[in-house]
C-alpha cells in the first residue's frame, strides 16, 4: 500500500494546476496517490482535469479550504496525507522527505516543509507556523534569507498549504473545522493535536516554492482580513479551558487593539472589528476542545510556548525595523 496521498484543494486555480502537477510527477518517489479537490470552480478547471484524467473530487459548490481538504482526507486510503496549495511547485525529493520526517516518531502529527517565496527564491515564505499569547499567528521566518531556516525544529503547528499529516490522528482529535471555511484552520488543527499529546515539526530539507494568496488574490482583502479576526477568536474559545482564557484575557485584548490600529491604516479596520464581533457571537457553534484532567502537562507546555512565541515575534518584529531603517 502506498503510503501518502497527495490532496490539492482547488477553486478558480486552472493557471496553477498544470506547473504543480509537473512538479510533483519529477518527484524521487512514486509512492504516492494523488488526489484534487475542486470547491466549485467555474473556470474550466473541472474540465481541464477530467480531459487530463486526473483523480479528483468535484464539488457542487465553494466549501472553503477546510470543507474541501476534509472531503480529500475521508477519501485518502493511505497513513499520511499531504495538503498542497495549486500555486505551489515541489522540488523532487519533497515527497521523500516530508514522509521520512513524520515517520520518526508516532507522537508526531504533522510536518511543515520550507516554503520559500516562488518570486523570490532566496526569501522563506513559510517555516512553519507560531503562535503568541496575544492570540496572533504567524509565519515563521517570513521574508527572511531562506538559509537561516536550515535545521529541523519543533514548530507549534505546520502551514497547510504544503504540510503532511498523520490521517488516523483526525479521528481523535477531529478533522479541519469547517466553520473556519478557510484561514487558521491549519493552526487549530495543530493546536488540537498538541493538547492531545502530539507534536508538529519543521522538515527544512522538503522544499516548495510558493505563489501566494493565489486563491485570494492578494496578501489584504476585506475577506480576508474578516475571516481571519473572526477564527483567531474561534482558535482561543476552542482550544483554552476558561482558567486559560482568564490568563490570557488582558494580551488577548492589547492584541485585538494592536490589530486594530493596524488594520485601520490599511483600511480595513471596520472590517477586522466586524470579524472580532462575528467571532465572539458565532464561537459557541464550534466544537470546544474537552478539558481533560490528564493532558494538564500538556496545556502547561503550550502556555509556555505562547509566551515564548510572543518574545520571538517581537525579536523578529524588531530585527525587520533596524533592517529597513538601515536600508533608508
Amino acid at each position: 500500500m502506498k503510503k501518502v496521498t497527495i490532496i490539492i484543494p482547488n477553486y478558480n486555480g486552472l493557471s496553477f494546476l498544470e506547473p504543480c502537477l509537473k512538479a510533483l510527477a519529477v518527484q524521487t518517489t512514486k509512492e504516492f496517490d494523488l488526489l484534487v479537490v475542486d470547491n466549485g470552480s467555474d473556470d474550466g478547471s473541472v474540465s481541464w482535469l477530467k480531459e487530463h484524467k486526473i483523480p479528483g473530487i468535484f464539488l457542487p459548490e465553494n466549501l472553503g479550504f477546510s470543507g474541501a481538504v476534509n472531503a480529500g482526507i475521508r477519501e485518502a486510503k493511505t497513513p499520511y496525507v499531504i495538503l498542497l496549495n495549486n500555486d505551489t511547485e515541489a522540488e523532487p525529493a519533497y515527497v521523500e522527505h516530508l514522509v521520512r520526517a513524520i515517520e520518526a516518531s508516532p507522537r508526531i502529527f504533522s510536518v511543515s516543509p520550507k516554503m520559500v517565496q516562488m518570486y523570490h527564491r532566496e526569501r522563506i515564505d513559510d517555516a512553519g507556523d507560531m503562535y503568541s499569547v496575544m492570540g496572533w499567528a504567524y509565519q515563521r521566518g517570513v521574508g527572511q534569507e531562506e538559509e537561516r531556516y536550515n535545521r529541523p525544529c519543533h514548530i507549534f503547528s505546520a502551514c497547510a498549504g504544503a504540510a503532511i499529516y498523520r490521517r488516523d490522528v483526525f479521528e481523535e482529535i477531529g478533522y479541519f473545522d469547517e466553520l473556519h471555511f478557510a484561514y487558521l484552520e491549519d493552526l487549530d488543527v495543530g493546536y488540537r493535536a498538541k493538547i492531545a499529546g502530539y507534536y508538529n515539526r519543521y522538515c527544512p530539507d522538503a522544499v516548495v516554492y510558493h505563489v501566494g494568496s493565489g486563491t485570494s488574490g492578494s496578501k489584504y482583502n476585506s475577506f480576508k482580513v474578516r475571516l481571519a479576526a473572526r477564527n483567531s477568536v474561534y482558535v482561543n474559545y476552542k482550544n483554552m479551558p476558561l482558567l486559560q482564557l482568564l490568563i490570557n484575557s488582558i494580551p488577548i485584548g492589547a492584541g485585538i487593539g494592536v490589530k486594530y490600529v493596524f488594520f485601520r491604516k490599511l483600511g480595513f479596520g471596520k472590517e477586522y472589528l466586524m470579524g472580532v464581533w462575528e467571532g465572539i457571537l458565532t464561537a459557541h457553534k464550534g466544537k470546544k476542545v474537552l478539558y481533560r484532567r490528564e493532558n494538564l502537562e500538556n496545556y502547561l507546555a503550550i502556555q509556555w510556548e505562547l509566551m515564548v512565541g510572543t518574545a520571538v515575534y517581537v525579536w523578529e518584529f524588531s530585527r525587520r525595523q533596524i533592517r529597513k531603517r538601515g536600508k533608508m
